[in-house]
């Protein structure tokens, strides 16, 4: 069996490493240290903001932005639908309703078309708006801004925005996690950058990450014995991750620099072949390649997604369906939706393709012979 390619593994050099050791021959180890509050600075610097906190996960930090914009039981909260479920988890953590909105084909993300018309509809009918708008950039894209950002402030409805795939993108010049009240970042093992698992709010206002840390740290009252006035969390990240966080962060534009490559090795290796096309490059933002998505027209390309993802997979390559829409998950049958059918589609013909940073020229050419491979298989 040839070597496992995979679809998005860690990729670690030789700084991080070396601020590993430092936290560890130190002894802060955890829960805090000064490599949390270096990560935090560094990290915000990056996106132009002034205020960010280190939490254990990027579900985390959304979980805590929800609720410092007042999410609770009954409430409604609207999320892109194309999205991984940790987008919408956390507005159920809070006894709140999801109400999914398809996707717009230029960026694969939430169609401000579909948000305004559920905005205006509420106004229209006097109905409660949302507490939050919970937008996602998807696979390292920023959505539309220009115009979410501007509709949410119109109907004063918060919006949070979802960046955990997108850190080192930008949007009209803008960074991603810059956008809205809150932004989030996600630090999981398959991310462009990695801590293992970890993740970060990032804010404008010091209020909202000073809530954060308090809530955070099991929301423990300022007294000499443990005292809580609140229901707090165990969510801040340890000294130890935020240390590999920092290294990885220096090499953030040579990841994103690797990433894209990829994705133009992919353009190369198909190009002329019918029924392959690239999830949509945005010329108002710049994406940060975190993965190479295809969409492939069964008919034009002689093999349908699904045979293209287990014929990699027979030859030990990973690879992975688009995430399937929150609005066709059992967990979320009950929730509403408005529209669907985008990224309904993009779902049932999208593939992630092995889209490592550390992936090598080799390993590209066997995906990309391998991919081709499946129309042979498939006429047999």
């Amino acid at each position: 069996m040839p070597e496992r390619i995979y679809l998005s593994p860690p990729h670690m050099g030789p700084e991080e490493r070396t601020l590993l050791l430092d936290a560890f021959d130190s002894n802060w180890i955890a829960p805090l240290g000064p490599h949390v509050e270096a990560f935090e600075k560094e990290l915000a610097a990056r996106v132009q903001l002034p205020h960010a906190a280190a939490l254990s996960s990027g579900t985390a930090a959304l979980h805590l932005a929800l609720q410092m914009v007042g999410v609770g039981p009954g409430d409604d909260v609207v999320v892109s639908s194309l999205t991984f479920a940790a987008s919408a988890n956390p507005i159920r953590y809070l006894g709140a309703r999801p109400v999914f909105i398809d996707s717009e084909a230029e960026t694969w993300n939430m169609s401000p078309d579909l948000l305004e018309e559920e905005l205006e509809e509420r106004r229209r009918l006097g109905r409660p708006m949302p507490k939050a708008v919970v937008t996602v950039d998807l696979y390292g894209q920023c959505a539309n801004y220009t115009r979410l950002e501007p509709l949410c402030e119109k109907y004063g409805v918060p919006l949070i925005e979802d960046a955990a795939e997108a850190l080192g993108a930008s949007w009209q010049g803008r960074p991603a996690g810059s956008f809205g009240s809150m932004g989030i970042f996600s630090f999981n093992g398959n991310k462009i950058i990695t801590t293992s698992g970890g993740g970060m709010l990032v804010a404008r206002e010091q209020r909202f990450i000073d809530t954060a840390r308090f809530l955070a740290t099991q929301a423990r009252d300022p007294a000499p014995h443990y005292q809580h006035s609140h229901i707090g969390y165990n969510y801040r990240l340890s000294n130890l991750l935020a240390a590999v966080g920092r290294g990885q962060l220096r090499v953030l534009d040579e990841r994103i620099a690797a990433r894209r490559k990829n994705r133009e090795l992919y353009e190369a290796a198909f190009k002329g072949i019918e029924g392959i096309r690239f999830m949509p490059i945005d010329a108002r933002g710049t994406c940060n390649g975190w993965l190479t998505v295809v969409v492939i027209d069964p008919k034009a390309f002689g093999a349908s997604r699904e045979d293209i993802r287990l014929a990699l997979e027979k030859e030990n390559i990973e690879s992975r369906p688009v995430w399937k829409p929150m609005h066709l998950q059992p967990v979320f049958a009950e929730c509403p939706v408005r529209g669907g059918a985008v990224s309904a589609t993009i779902f049932a013909d999208g593939l992630c393709l092995p889209s490592g940073s550390s992936l090598t020229r080799a390993q590209h050419e066997r995906v990309a012979k391998v991919f081709l491979a499946s129309r042979e298989s498939e006429a047999r």
